[in-house]
């Protein structure tokens, strides 16, 4: 299938020591073993930019074209394509010297940043990428707890800013409105609520084109064996549902130190069972026009890869198919990240661009 520019946008973020609201041209792309990767037919992927900065992971786009990557370092980037050849030729240090900032989300001119107990506001920033504006504080109401505390935001359809906050545990049962839980807040951080309980680790979510419904990715506990339990996707369509951690896991595997208190049948079960420990971040609707009609309306989710597990699993960019709220399949769309038992790379988040084409991060790689 013949196509005028790739289908995803491939950023490499390589070995540049910046200051905050410093700008570097780039000069030439770093190239990585990409002809490992495997797509399908009339797919391709390339280079979008180098000369960034480490750790790229959570993807926002600005209403002027500037791509916003948080961390689970200690900063903040922009990325702009100022001449669109789809190739970044500006980076820019944000902001640094921050707490795990993963999060970052766009809305009204204005990028919001999550670092891992605070949400942070930047008014005006596609105009100020080369000076920042001092942040706002939207809000400092959540947990400092490191273990899952890094958080991915995004503004949902009701115009609400949706933050999770994870088990601060492999597995344990704390206070169900302060852990394992997705609020969400106005953008000014007033009306803080629990939207869903029996979230374990949430690190990417989106809504459903047609229905505005909340379908998020959760990471099943460590430390039950190769193949227990399943990592899952999630459908979350109206507020106050529970998804079952500590209890119950992947919707009928109960814990083996919770599992006693409450049955699975209590609890959501997932849409789609995902790989055991492939921990399953970043997901998304495709909604472009790029792609053949296969593709539209279906998920693509971001397998950052296992750790828990003696063989390692995931490292790949993986599809799940719907027929309305029911999962048709669910298949490898990229593999090769993953080779002879290394990876080179590890797929985190994803971002669709106005043309149809997909950006993905790699925190491994040092990518987007």
């Amino acid at each position: 299938m013949q196509r005028q520019q790739p289908f995803l946008l491939f950023v490499l973020l390589l070995g540049l020591t910046s200051c905050v609201g410093i700008n570097t041209k780039l000069v030439e792309l770093e190239q990585l073993p990409l002809e490992k990767l495997r797509l399908p037919a009339g797919f391709s992927i390339e280079l979008f930019a180098h000369e960034g900065l480490s750790g790229p992971r959570s993807l926002c786009r600005g209403d002027s074209g500037t791509i916003f990557a948080g961390t689970r370092g200690s900063k903040v980037y922009a990325l702009a394509d100022t001449n669109g050849d789809y190739r970044a030729d500006q980076v820019y240090v944000l902001a640094e010297n921050l707490n795990t900032p993963n999060g970052v989300a766009f809305k009204d001119g204005a990028l919001y940043v999550a670092e891992i107990d605070k949400v942070w506001r930047y008014d005006h920033i596609e105009s100020r990428l080369a000076n920042p504006p001092q942040p706002v504080l939207v809000s400092d109401a959540f947990p400092s707890n490191k273990w899952h505390g890094w958080k991915y935001i995004a503004f949902g359809p009701d115009g609400l800013l949706y933050v999770p906050v994870g088990a601060p545990c492999n597995i344990c049962d704390r206070d169900a409105d302060g852990y394992a839980n997705i609020m969400r807040m106005h953008p000014d951080g007033s009306g803080l609520e629990v939207f869903a309980r029996g979230v374990r680790n949430t690190v990417g979510f989106d809504w459903q084109p047609g229905t505005g419904e909340l379908w998020f990715t959760d990471n099943g506990r460590d430390l039950m064996g190769d193949d227990l339990p399943n990592d899952e996707l999630n459908h979350a369509p109206q507020a106050g549902m529970h998804f079952g951690y500590p209890f119950c896991h992947a919707g009928d595997i109960p814990d083996p130190k919770f599992g006693e208190k409450r049955p699975c049948a209590d609890f959501t079960p997932p849409v789609q069972k995902l790989a055991p420990h492939a921990a399953a971040l970043g997901m998304k609707f495709y909604t472009g026009s790029m792609f053949p009609q296969a593709y539209r309306g279906h998920i693509f989710i971001a397998e950052h890869g296992s750790w828990n597990r003696s063989e390692l699993i995931g490292y790949r960019l993986s599809l799940v198919k719907l027929n309305g709220n029911q999962a048709l399949s669910y298949e490898p769309f990229i593999e090769g990240w993953l080779q002879d038992g290394a990876a080179w790379g590890r797929p985190v988040d994803l971002l669709q661009l106005p043309d149809g084409s997909l950006l993905l991060s790699d925190d491994h790689a040092n990518a987007i």
